[in-house]
């Protein structure tokens, strides 16, 4: 009884490292609004107080063209996938320490944090 409990809480915990791909991209727009005073997303992005946003997924850690970002993002060596993404909102610190990003953390559920990275993954790279 006992390895079915730990087999169903591994299996749950896998669903939820899944789940950024099935967040509701409406509800993920609604969150972005905390990020939206110093990001941006769209064919109209440009880079401001941080860098814009389209194309974050599978983008280079550090890299977006024109942007200043500090030297501990600039030596960061990792592609932003849904997971460090994720990581890096709840606590940028952890991820980065060092990085000049103001925000100190997502202090929202899980479910707001899917639907943001759906959303976010509606934004290609405009290269």
């Amino acid at each position: 009884m006992k390895t079915a409990i730990v087999l169903l809480a591994a299996l749950a915990s896998s669903v939820v490292h899944a789940a950024p791909h099935a967040g509701d991209v409406a509800a993920g727009k609604a969150a972005f609004a905390a990020c939206a005073s110093c990001h941006k997303v769209g064919s109209s992005a440009r880079n401001g107080l941080g860098p814009q946003l389209n194309g974050i997924i599978g983008r280079r850690a550090g890299a977006e063209p024109g942007f200043k970002y500090s030297p501990a993002m600039r030596s960061a060596d990792f592609v932003w996938s849904d997971q460090n993404l994720a990581a890096y909102i709840r606590r940028p610190r952890d991820v980065v320490p060092g990085t000049s990003m103001r925000f100190n953390g997502w202090g929202f559920g899980e479910q707001k944090l899917v639907d943001l990275l759906a959303y976010l993954r509606t934004f290609p790279s405009t290269d």
